[in-house]
């Protein structure tokens, strides 16, 4: 009688088993349709530069907060509007300026003379996507304002709580550190990027292309429609942790990470939550690319764009070329 029980609550879990995976899979292929529709539709704005749009819609499909470092001029902006307009998501923009206050971010308290009362006054990160432009030209005291609210997802004020619509990701543009009027990031806010990405210039043929593409009567930014829903994208984020990783590459990353830690070349510590977001950024390639696993190839990827920015050098190396000094040192599981 309990062997015939066992047997039956075995096949019951199978049966339920099989049936995840294959809802894991029909989402897979759901997603996949709907990435290439988000890619096509950005590559009509941003020329030549397929690779930085996909390796940013990696992250964010990871929950994932995004740093482009990179000079003025090269389509950091521009990326972000075009992505949030592709996704049908609220977009808002915040200029960060050395007179910026923490409170021009969050919101604040402001009393109501009528109701004599003091009232909530949302500030612009209750969005969608948020646009920190330039966010190395505010002083860190206004830098810090975004901590809570990249981590938490909520914004805390004079102790009452403001939790955060879904979805909510910043795209942060860092001018470099040497033109004039800039502050370094602290490291608790650069932390809080899963990636940090650069776009660099197009190549001679892309930019004769995005020349024909700009130079016409209607910019093309303009004329951008929403080819998912918010709902589509929030899917894309839901199935991300149904990618499998297994035992052996959940070792693989952390002994990545913890030979970044132990090179004493690196003056900087890494935390524990970059090796979440390794493996998190590394799940979500792998279902961008059609699978429903982890495979090595995918944290390789990712790595430099999640750990780069996480390492300090004294000899003024680039971080991402340290990291896959490391990659190369650390043994890949077969």
């Amino acid at each position: 009688m309990s062997e015939t029980t066992t047997g039956t609550g075995g096949g019951a879990q199978a049966q339920a088993q099989e049936a995840q995976r294959d809802g894991v899979a029909r989402s897979i292929v759901r997603v996949q349709q709907q990435f290439d529709l988000v890619m096509d539709n950005v590559r009509r704005v941003i020329v030549g530069k397929d690779d930085v749009i996909a390796r940013l819609l990696v992250a964010m499909t990871a929950r994932g907060h995004v740093l482009l470092r990179d000079v003025p001029g090269v389509g950091k902006t521009m990326l972000a509007r075009s992505v949030a307009a592709s996704m049908a998501c609220v977009f808002k923009r915040i200029q960060f300026t050395p007179d910026l206050l923490p409170m021009d971010v969050t919101g604040s308290n402001v009393f109501d003379m009528r109701r004599r009362v003091f009232e909530f006054q949302r500030g612009p990160v209750f969005t969608n996507l948020l646009l920190a432009d330039e966010i190395n030209r505010a002083p860190p005291k206004t830098q810090s304002a975004l901590l809570e609210v990249m981590e938490e997802r909520q914004v805390t004020v004079e102790g009452e709580t403001h939790p955060l619509d879904e979805p909510f990701q910043v795209i942060a543009t860092m001018n470099p550190l040497d033109h004039e009027g800039t502050y370094a990031l602290p490291a608790a806010q650069l932390d809080r990027f899963m990636v940090m990405l650069s776009l660099g210039y197009p190549a001679e043929a892309a930019e004769v292309h995005m020349l024909n593409v700009h130079l016409q009567p209607d910019a093309p930014l303009a004329q951008l429609q929403p080819v998912i829903t918010r709902d589509d994208f929030l899917g894309w984020q839901r199935t991300v942790p149904m990618i499998f990783l297994s035992d052996e590459l959940k070792r693989y990353a952390v002994a990545v990470v913890q030979s970044l830690r132990g090179d004493p070349r690196n003056l900087q510590s890494i935390s524990p939550r970059s090796t979440i977001q390794l493996a998190r950024a590394a799940q979500s390639r792998a279902m961008l690319r059609g699978r429903d696993y982890v495979v090595a190839e995918d944290i390789q990827t990712v790595a430099p764009d999640v750990l780069g920015h996480r390492v300090l050098l004294a000899d003024g190396r680039a971080g991402r070329e340290f990291v896959i000094e490391a990659l190369h040192r650390v043994a890949v599981p077969r």
